[in-house]
């Protein structure tokens, strides 16, 4: 199911400056933007990055992108690039031909051949090694590519969008992530706002998940008790709508009755103690949470407003995956389910930061 939910027929009222595309929920002014650069940018044949924490729903606007286009007969092909090894993406992409390594016993049509006349979306692609972003720059520039283990020249006519939970030019600053790629991929960007910046969308969401989770569940949980909503749009919402909408298929689950009530929602929305997942509440406020970190000895903060934000949220996260490798007793596999991101992505970020990889 997808992310930011899917409606009928879009929601909202007409007195949207900009209405949501079909197919998302969500009015906020921020979303709203996000409907307009993404109908605008859908006519052209520009790259698109798409840009966003976990959790926001990036696929559900690439998905967008590519409907809205004139591409929309033809196929749309997504690739987690964090979800593969080198050799395996590698493979993915551009496809192989028989004996190119061991267990190629037949040719296999990769995906940018396949998306021909279509849309290709790499998701995460910040984890790509800077050997495989050399051959997507060569995809991006020329449209040309070689299967694995091939030399004949193939074209493709596919567009790219292309997403990333983390900032590209921090990556390229740390020598992570080609510059040339960057920019080539960096033509029009499409940011997702986080759900805390945009919590008046959080009722039609839960209304959205409630009749989900209901026709799945064959249950009928349709009231609101006291205090639920007010709870949800307090909250800070670490995991973005996909935590939300994990907690909604809990709570519908977990009822007694026909009412969504608070006792049926965690504690760390309740407000009664820190949320499991992501430690004390993340600070919206730019300058205090800086000042915080600072406080508790965990950065310097320099002149570069950019490298701070950076350092924060760098050490935000390590701290929350540190936390729930401890709570899930260092099970990779639980862990990464718990933050709402793919094993290999955890694997990554654990050796990025230090942080251990001694559990499975």
């Amino acid at each position: 199911m997808a992310i930011l939910g899917i409606s009928s027929g879009g929601s909202g009222s007409g007195k949207s400056q900009s209405p949501p595309i079909s197919g998302i929920i969500g009015t906020s002014p921020a979303m709203q933007e996000v409907y307009r650069i993404t109908r605008r940018v859908a006519a052209s044949n520009a790259s698109v990055l798409i840009l966003g924490e976990t959790g926001v729903g990036k696929e559900l606007i690439a998905s967008a992108v590519h409907r809205l286009s004139r591409r929309s007969g033809g196929p749309f092909v997504r690739v987690n690039c964090g979800a593969l090894s080198e050799s395996l993406l590698e493979s993915e992409l551009f496809g192989h031909v028989r004996g190119a390594f061991t267990g190629a016993v037949a040719n296999r049509t990769g995906r940018f051949e396949a998306a021909h006349g279509g849309t290709v979306f790499l998701d995460e692609i910040n984890s790509t090694s800077l050997t495989l972003q050399v051959k997507l720059l060569r995809v991006l520039q020329e449209k040309e590519f070689e299967r694995v283990g091939d030399t004949s020249t193939l074209s493709t006519d596919a567009r790219i969008v292309a997403a990333s939970n983390r900032n590209l030019m921090t990556e390229v600053r740390a020598e992570r992530f080609r510059e040339d790629l960057y920019w080539r991929l960096n033509v029009v960007p499409i940011e997702i706002p986080s759900l805390r910046q945009r919590r008046e969308d959080i009722p039609a969401l839960v209304s959205f998940f409630l009749e989900h989770y209901n026709e799945v569940n064959d249950r009928y949980v349709v009231h609101m008790g006291p205090g639920v909503i007010e709870a949800m749009q307090s909250y800070h919402w670490p995991g973005n709508v996909r935590e939300l909408q994990n907690y909604i298929e809990r709570a519908v689950v977990m009822a007694e009755t026909d009412e969504l009530t608070l006792d049926v929602l965690p504690a760390c929305v309740r407000g009664e103690t820190e949320s499991e997942a992501g430690g004390p509440e993340v600070a919206e406020d730019f300058d205090s949470l800086a000042k915080a970190l600072v406080t508790r000895g965990l950065t310097e903060v320099g002149p570069a407003a950019g490298e701070v934000h950076v350092t924060i949220v760098e050490h935000i996260e390590r701290e929350l995956i540190a936390q729930v490798l401890t709570q899930c007793a260092g099970v990779q596999t639980k862990a990464a389910t718990r933050l709402g991101i793919n094993r290999n992505t955890l694997h990554k970020k654990i050796k990025d930061y230090g942080l251990g990889d001694d559990a499975g």
